[in-house]
């Protein structure tokens, strides 16, 4: 009797498994090269099949399919953004329907910078180095990211149309693509739907794992003044002063150089807290040195790139 009810339970746990695989899984992408890639997919709900519950991998993509591909895979969206009237896909492109399943996808590309060509038509066959660049542009909607300085070689490099090719440069590096044994890319090949999926999962992955530079606050353009004060005959006080938008800011000098008769001053914007809000109210701020009388005061190139405007000389200003 143990023994009986030991083997139904195995055979119960066989059955649930091999359903739980069944479920997830296209009837027609067994031993695809992306087969693991194309059912993750499904499983994330981005992808789904005929109604015989088959992703046809070798079919040729449309641009219908992969602008809705890649906008659903990246989670592209424009609910930060408020319109005055509804967006239509005709507002953006010739030959797009403004109802069809795709129409959405099309705006919501448009608006993100996807770069789709105005002209195109939803039947379209989407190429891989179309493909690639508008993948691209739509992970690049999720941050700035850092990538290595090579160029890596194609056999094939001639045919990429050069708008694409950056693009295509950084699917390599980050290895979301990669080239044939010939090191070829085949960039006016039409893409098939199993690989977009692969190339979808990878930059979905990269997109997940990999952290984007850190957004620097925008610095505010500055004119910065220089005033000297005498304290005695052998020592000066130097201010560096200018106006900011709030109270938040600050200001300092970091540094000061000798070279000859010259001290190089180099002063620094101190930003505000992010986690405080401040009073937007025109306010003086300024920092203050003393050097030797003898001295003139210089302001540095990198002080000065926070200012409004440059000497004529391109290396400083000098206050007598």
């Amino acid at each position: 009797m143990k023994r009986r009810l030991i083997l139904t339970m195995t055979l119960v746990a066989m059955m649930l498994f091999t359903l739980g695989q069944s479920v997830w899984a296209f009837k027609d992408v067994k031993n695809d090269v992306n087969e693991h890639k194309i059912n993750e997919l499904k499983k994330m709900g981005i992808i789904s099949g005929d109604k015989h519950d088959k992703f046809n991998p070798k079919g040729k993509l449309t641009y219908a399919e992969g602008v809705s591909l890649i906008v659903k895979g990246l989670d592209i969206n424009i609910n930060h953004i408020r319109f005055i009237k509804e967006p239509k896909a005709s507002d953006y492109f010739t030959n797009i329907k403004d109802n069809a399943w795709y129409s959405q996808a099309f705006i919501i590309a448009s608006i993100n910078g996807l770069e789709i060509p105005k002209s195109v038509k939803a039947n379209d066959i989407m190429t891989r180095e179309q493909f690639a660049h508008h993948l691209f542009k739509a992970m690049m909607t999720k941050g700035d990211y850092a990538f290595i300085e090579i160029f890596m070689q194609l056999e094939d490099a001639a045919d990429v149309n050069k708008t694409y090719m950056d693009s295509i440069q950084k699917l390599l590096i980050s290895k979301i693509v990669t080239l044939d044994s010939a090191n070829k890319f085949y960039p006016k090949k039409a893409i098939f739907r199993g690989e977009a999926a692969g190339w979808l999962y990878d930059a979905i992955t990269f997109v997940k794992e990999t952290a984007p530079i850190p957004t620097k606050p925008e610095q505010p353009s500055l004119d910065l003044k220089l005033s000297i004060e005498a304290v005695n005959p052998q020592i000066n006080k130097v201010t560096v002063s200018t106006q900011v938008g709030h109270p938040g800011y600050g200001f300092r000098i970091t540094s000061i150089a000798f070279e000859g008769d010259q001290a190089f001053i180099n002063v620094e914007l101190v930003m505000p807290d992010p986690d405080k809000m401040y009073p937007q109210v025109i306010t003086d701020v300024s920092a203050s040195t003393y050097i030797d009388a003898k001295l003139k005061p210089v302001l540095t190139q990198s002080s000065q790139s926070m200012g409004s405007s440059e000497s004529s000389t391109g290396k400083a200003i000098i206050i007598n």
